[in-house]
């Protein structure tokens, strides 16, 4: 039986040795481990008519095998000692992968426990894409909770990333189809997000140890975890794999993108949304609003200071994003508190020019707003 680890260097091996599309490579895993047909070296001592058999056209069958010899003759020939590998080994080890453990811990997010009077006293002044991606990302915490952050952090970028591009066509900054209409990601599972259809790619092998509900909320009100874990208990499984949002125009350019670093936080030539992109994105998007009466002393703020003041604010409007899903998640499921969040969004997103004249446009949000939002009662 072929382990996950095998399919993934499977994958790896077609896509960016036999430069196969992923989406063609992915439907030939099949048929390939019914063959025996699972890695370089068997597939460098079939014949083309076996491997054409698997992918129809002479010429995939011919990439595919060509390949499968060159890298085959190329491991042996670079072959060395068994002392000589484990000096190599140590030269690179610090080059190595963190584990998911690791990975995940590495993209923790900044948590407020403000109160409610902190947090209806508090303004930010940002544009509208980094606050979708807020809003997705902490809707995730409540509809998957079983997916790691590094996965919901995808996915919540697929939503802002799908949204401004056909925003910027129908506004005629860009021209032409989406992937997505033009026929890419066809094949590949999808999850709905805020009104949007995502493609996602399934990360076989990443086995990231999931949290408790408690450490999942990491919030003390009780009454919040109690409203997440209805949710969870009820729309959940928790058995299913992690998750990438797959980044179709980046696999529409690249024509057959490369498959290594699956399993991390890196993206590494993966046509997906990165994660630590996105977390990158939210940690730096949004500022204090600036005042009239001290805007030249807002320009002179240190780097630090603006860096803590951003943080400390996305920590505040991550706190009151999760007051307002849990106000609801335990009287919604999760395809209808999924629908209502981009209505939310809208209601407190920030004003700006119509038009191309507000692309990324920033304007206030205050706090306040999105916590009249909940659930009364």
């Amino acid at each position: 039986m072929t382990t996950k680890s095998e399919i993934q260097t499977l994958l790896r091996f077609l896509s960016q040795d036999a430069k196969i599309p992923l989406p063609t490579a992915m439907g030939k895993v099949n048929e390939l481990q019914n063959a025996s047909l699972t890695s370089p070296a068997s597939l460098a001592k079939s014949d083309s008519k076996a491997i054409q058999a698997i992918f129809t056209e002479e010429k995939l069958a011919k990439q595919v095998l060509s390949a499968a010899k060159r890298v085959t003759k190329k491991r042996t020939t670079d072959g060395t000692s068994s002392e000589s590998l484990a000096k190599r080994k140590k030269t690179i080890s610090t080059e190595e992968p963190l584990n998911p453990a690791a990975i995940e811990e590495s993209l923790a997010l900044p948590e407020s426990k403000a109160d409610e009077q902190a947090l209806t006293s508090t303004a930010i002044h940002t544009n509208r894409a980094p606050l979708v991606l807020a809003f997705a990302v902490t809707l995730l915490k409540f509809t998957i909770p079983s997916q790691p952050l590094s996965s919901r952090l995808s996915l919540a970028q697929a939503v802002v990333s799908m949204n401004s591009r056909t925003k910027a066509i129908s506004l005629g900054i860009e021209k032409g189809n989406n992937a997505e209409d033009d026929g890419w990601g066809q094949g590949q599972p999808k999850m709905r997000i805020m009104g949007r259809d995502i493609r996602v790619m399934k990360r076989w092998g990443y086995a990231w140890k999931g949290e408790s509900k408690e450490e999942s909320v990491k919030v003390e009100d009780q009454k919040l975890f109690d409203s997440q874990k209805t949710v969870k208990q009820e729309e959940d499984s928790g058995d299913d794999p992690a998750l990438w949002g797959l980044d179709l125009e980046a696999l529409r350019s690249s024509n057959g993108p490369l498959v290594s670093g699956a399993q991390g936080a890196n993206s590494s030539g993966l046509p997906i949304y990165n994660s630590q992109s996105a977390r990158a994105y939210l940690l730096k998007s949004f500022a204090s609003p600036p005042s009239l009466a001290d805007g030249a002393s807002q320009k002179k703020k240190a780097p630090a200071a603006l860096k803590a003041e951003k943080e400390k604010n996305l920590g505040l409007l991550l706190r009151a994003l999760e007051l307002l899903y849990a106000s609801w998640a335990h009287v919604l499921g999760r395809d209808e508190l999924d629908r209502r969040a981009w209505a939310w969004y809208v209601a407190v997103r920030p004003e700006v020019e119509n038009g191309v004249a507000g692309w990324g446009g920033k304007g206030e949000v205050k706090l306040a707003q999105i916590l009249d939002l909940r659930r009364k009662g």
